[in-house]
């Protein structure tokens, strides 16, 4: 999947603090259990990459999502960052399953799959994801806590 590109620039505040972030990042909606469910799982199961997180609403999550030109306020998507390049939707998704090995490569299948196809699919569950899960998740796990960046 292709990753995402900006030109856009981050508020000079935060400009410096966004510089020094660490490049395999996680930027995730805290409040969403689906979202947050898969910063736990990535946590859990990471055991070579080193994801870090940042919750989607604090101020460095939102300067993440004006710099790669989404729109803060809809939080309709998770950001992955591997070596640089910043990824969307079902291709986070994927590009994290692929950085965890074995046995959750194998859901890179998913990439075959039309990106407008999987691309709708990831709209339609992201667009009703409070009404699929809780609004209030469950303190983040020791894992995850101890990789969130503030």
């Amino acid at each position: 999947m292709e990753p995402i590109t900006s030109q856009r620039q981050p508020p000079p505040v935060l400009a410096d603090r966004l510089v020094n972030l660490p490049d395999n990042l996680i930027v995730f909606d805290g409040i969403c259990v689906l979202c947050s469910g898969f910063a736990r799982f990535v946590a859990r199961h990471d055991r070579t990459v080193g994801y870090r997180f940042v919750d989607a609403h604090s101020e460095i999550g939102q300067a993440l999502y004006r710099l790669h030109g989404l729109d803060p306020q809809k939080m309709e998507t998770n950001i992955v960052i591997r070596h640089g390049r910043a990824y969307t939707k079902m291709a986070s998704f994927t590009a994290t399953m692929r950085s965890l090995g074995w046995p959750w490569k194998a859901l890179t299948i998913l990439e075959l799959l039309p990106r407008s196809f999987s691309d709708w699919t990831y709209d339609r569950i992201a667009g009703n994801r409070y009404r699929l899960g809780r609004r209030a998740c469950p303190l983040p796990s020791a894992a995850l806590r101890e990789r969130l960046l503030g």
